[in-house]
Parts: C-alpha cells; sequence; structure tokens
C-alpha cells in the first residue's frame, strides 16, 4: 500500500508530539532539552516533495540539550533507539543514513549538545558575540539551514534565542554584503553583446544565465532572505512576493535566439531590481535606466553606481574599506569548500586581508 506522502515539516512535528516528547518526559524528564528540525534536507526549509522520499526519508528531529546536559546524549540516543516505534505514518523510524561510501540503518533523532552543534554547523558560537568576521565567513545555506525549519519545543530557550540573533545579518554588513552582489554584476553586465560580437554565442547565453543568477541572488538579499545552494536558488526566487515579472524577464533572457534579444529582457530586469534598490531607502534614490556601456553598443545597468552608493552608505569604517569581495559564498561556490567551515575562515581571511580580518574580529 502506497504511504500518503506527508512534508517532512509537519511528519516531525506529529512524530516529536506523539513520540519523542513523551518518551523524554517519561525517561528523562529532568533534563532540559529543545527539539527541533534544522539542518540540510529539502523538508526543513519546506521545499520538499513526493519526490523527496526516494531515499534518506522518515521522520527526524534534533534534541539540543545544553552545555552541561551534553554527556547525557548518549543515554537519551541508547534510549530512543529502544523505545522508538518501528515505523510512523506509514514510514519506517529507522531507516539509512549515509555513513562514507555506505550507509547505516537507525533512527534519525539525533541528541547533540547545542554548543557542538553550533560549532560544528557555523564555525563559531552566537550564543557569545558574532563579529562580522564570522557573518562573512559563513555560507548563506548554512544560515539558511540554521533558521528556517521549526523549533518545536524549547526548555531552556537558548536555541530560538540565537536563532532570533542569526536571523539576518547586521544593518552594515547587510548593505557591504548587497555592495558586492552589484560588484558581480558589474564586473560581467557588458559580456552578452560581446561575447556574441566575437562569435560566441554559446558563452553569451553562459554569461545571461550567471548574470540571471546574481541577479536573483540579489533579490533574495534585498528582501532580507538567505539564498540558498543552486538546486533550490530558483525555487526560493520564484516564492519572493512580486517576482512573477522578472522571473519572466530572466527566463526570456536566457531563452533568447540572439544577443540582442537577450540584453533587452536583462535590461528590463536591470531596470526592475534598480527600482527595488531605490525602494528599500538604504541610499539616495538612483537613476533606474539602462544606457550605453561607454562607446560601445551594449546596454547595462552600470552596476557600480549601486556599490558605491551603498559603501558610501556604511558608516563601519573597517567593513566600508574591505575589499568588494563579500561574503564567502560571493566569491567561492565549490560544494566541497562550502562544507568546511575552518576552510571558509582562512579563505575569508585571506580575502580581505589579515589586517583587516583581524579588525573585523
Amino acid at each position: 500500500m502506497a504511504v500518503t506522502y506527508i512534508p517532512g515539516l509537519q511528519l516531525a512535528r506529529e512524530f516529536c508530539a506523539a513520540v519523542v516528547r513523551p518518551l523524554l518526559a517519561e525517561h528523562f524528564g529532568q533534563v532540559p532539552y529543545a527539539a527541533a528540525l534544522l539542518g540540510p534536507g529539502s523538508e526543513v526549509a519546506g521545499f520538499d516533495s513526493q519526490r523527496s522520499t526516494d531515499h534518506d526519508w522518515g521522520p527526524r528531529l534534533q534534541i539540543f540539550l545544553t552545555d552541561s546536559d551534553a554527556a547525557q546524549a548518549e543515554a537519551i540516543t541508547a534510549m530512543l533507539a529502544s523505545a522508538l516505534p518501528a515505523s510512523f505514518r506509514g514510514y519506517p523510524v529507522a531507516f539509512p543514513v549515509p555513513r562514507g561510501s555506505g550507509s547505516t540503518v537507525r533512527h534519525r533523532v539525533e541528541v547533540v549538545g547545542l554548543g557542538t552543534r553550533l560549532t560544528r554547523h557555523l564555525g563559531f558560537d552566537p550564543r557569545r558575540e558574532v563579529t562580522r568576521l564570522d557573518w562573512l565567513a559563513i555560507p548563506t545555506q548554512r544560515l539558511a539551514e540554521f533558521t528556517s525549519g521549526e523549533v518545536f519545543h524549547d526548555g531552556p530557550g537558548e536555541l530560538t534565542r540565537v536563532r532570533a540573533r542569526l536571523a539576518w545579518y547586521p544593518r552594515e554588513v547587510w548593505l557591504y554584503v548587497l555592495a558586492c552582489q552589484w560588484q558581480r554584476i558589474g564586473q560581467e553586465e557588458a559580456f552578452p553583446g560581446r561575447c556574441a560580437e566575437a562569435g560566441d554565442d554559446l558563452g553569451s547565453i553562459i554569461v545571461t544565465a550567471r548574470l540571471a543568477r546574481d541577479l536573483m541572488r540579489l533579490c533574495l538579499l534585498m528582501q532580507q532572505r538567505y539564498p540558498p545552494y543552486s538546486k533550490w536558488l530558483g525555487t526560493a526566487f520564484a516564492r519572493l512576493p512580486g517576482t512573477a515579472d522578472l522571473g519572466a524577464s530572466l527566463t526570456a533572457a536566457i531563452s533568447a535566439g540572439d544577443w540582442r534579444a537577450r540584453e533587452q529582457h536583462m535590461s528590463q530586469a536591470y531596470e526592475t531590481v534598480a527600482g527595488w534598490h531605490n525602494e528599500l531607502g538604504v541610499t539616495p534614490p538612483l537613476d533606474t535606466r539602462v544606457r550605453r556601456f561607454y562607446e560601445r553598443p551594449y546596454q547595462v545597468i552600470g552596476a557600480e553606481r549601486f556599490t558605491a552608493a551603498l559603501r558610501k552608505a556604511i558608516t563601519d569604517p573597517q567593513l566600508r574599506h574591505l575589499p568588494l569581495t563579500g561574503a564567502i559564498d560571493q566569491f567561492i561556490d565549490n560544494t566541497d569548500a562550502l562544507g568546511r567551515v575552518d576552510f571558509l575562515r582562512v579563505c575569508t581571511g585571506a580575502a580581505i586581508g589579515e589586517r583587516l580580518a583581524a579588525a573585523l574580529r
């Protein structure tokens, strides 16, 4: 019999309420904890569907213990292994967990100290001061994973406070990240026409697609949403309010058969996003019309104007004078690299210079 599909967050919420919390109350009633579904997984962001259930799928969540109770994690995990039911709402409770080149079958109620998880997942502990370097060295995907999902219970209150602290960048960091995203666009906005004129239409299409991706990420940043990684970028963008026409322009630009048509659709997209920038009110209003790229016959928005205005709006002297490389995933997008938080902190320091990095700590 086919199992009725249940969205992952709903499944986790019901599993926590009906099974996990009663077991914890019975066996570890004096141990304070938080229960949540956070981290990687399409269901955390609400992007899951029936297709998601074909691997590594079933009721799962995390139990976060305080630092003083973290030593109880092993005992709680063992209790759950012996007491959890075999299935819940038609889904197996024990299912494969990837392990290196293979997998092992076990339940997916992870029990861990909150401090351990924070440091491992983010590279820093946001229960203490979150520095400007911390913000720049953590990929937006990881911030999205930790601030989306759902907290089902939070006895100590620490998890809720941390999620609130990480909900969005501090204003000055946000302005810097926006400036760097416009900088990326300004570096390539004239290239679709130049590639095509040089006989490289495929190159023109590829650069157009890169620019569309950067505009989508910019829109998410403007609306204070952490951009997810590539698989879900389009989904997250499409869920932003008011982006239907912009999405149509970007789709038409990538699908166009010649560079002039590409340029026309991208110009519409640029002018739309420029108007949204003005609506933010973070800089004085800027001209939203496209213009010629110097004396060449290419239409561009002149993205460097937005970069300069945003940089001028930053009052923090260290952030204002940083190189325009941006946050870590504005200049690194290798999946393996983005999975190593220690490596990312080193890369961020190298990109902005050790002297400036030291000032941001």
